[in-house]
């Protein structure tokens, strides 16, 4: 029994279309979508606006996106800025820019440059991720966790129009996880196994099981050794 082709979306210029399910889209201009997109192949170049929610084994996008709805993929590789209405989730997520997310963000693998915010819960495998602006999230859960600060450069230079909080640190809550690295990142709790605590944080309380590394320039207000 043959299966039915999926047709393709094409967006050239400025224009709009209803949503739907399709093998291919691409969007080079201005593509504004009106309806739930799922796709197994979405590459998208300029300035997006979608209405509702999105699914792709593959994403790649470069320029500014917006979603009011879920953002669900495979893979992605964005360069730019995107705002997301509702949650994001997906295998591996390499960024280049910024990313704004209002509702919880669920990756294997969370790697790339620019900033960050998360609304509800960061949960990754991994997660290393270098600060050019803020990051903000509420709580993060991974089984690793390295921030860094970018170094300041030509890129910086170029993320300081783009990034509205220019500020390269982390703020978030909580964070849980087996693995944690962290450098110029304030947060009320940090708890894990291996915990880094590196120049540029304060942190009000670190608790650990099997290793605590501090920074002379850190500030840690309380910190506990957890029993096995």
């Amino acid at each position: 029994m043959e299966k039915n082709q999926l047709s393709d979306l094409i967006i050239n210029g400025v224009s709009q279309a209803a949503g739907g399910t399709y093998d291919n889209v691409r969007i080079d201009g201005v593509g504004k979508v009106s309806g739930s997109i799922e796709a197994r192949i979405f590459k998208g170049n300029g300035h997006m606006h979608f209405k509702a929610d999105i699914t792709a084994g593959e994403m790649e996008c470069n320029g500014t996106m917006n979603v009011k709805g879920n953002l669900r993929f495979g893979t992605m590789k964005a360069d730019g800025m995107i705002n997301i209405g509702g949650g994001l989730s997906g295998e591996c997520c390499m960024l280049n820019g910024f990313i704004s997310i209002k509702g919880d963000c669920e990756l294997e693998n969370f790697t790339g440059e620019g900033g960050f915010t998360v609304g509800g819960l960061l949960s990754a495998g991994q997660v290393d991720f270098r600060l050019h602006g803020q990051g903000k999230v509420s709580e993060i859960g991974v089984e690793s966790l390295v921030i860094r600060q970018a170094n300041k450069g030509v890129w910086s230079k170029i993320w300081s129009g783009m990034i509205p909080k220019f500020k390269p640190e982390l703020r978030v809550g909580t964070i849980e996880g087996d693995h944690i690295d962290l450098e110029f990142t304030t947060a009320d709790v940090v708890r894990g196994n291996i915990v880094i605590i590196g120049q540029g944080c304060t942190i009000g309380r670190v608790e650990y099981r099997s290793q605590l590394s501090v920074h002379p320039g850190a500030r840690i207000m309380k910190e506990e050794k957890m029993s096995d």
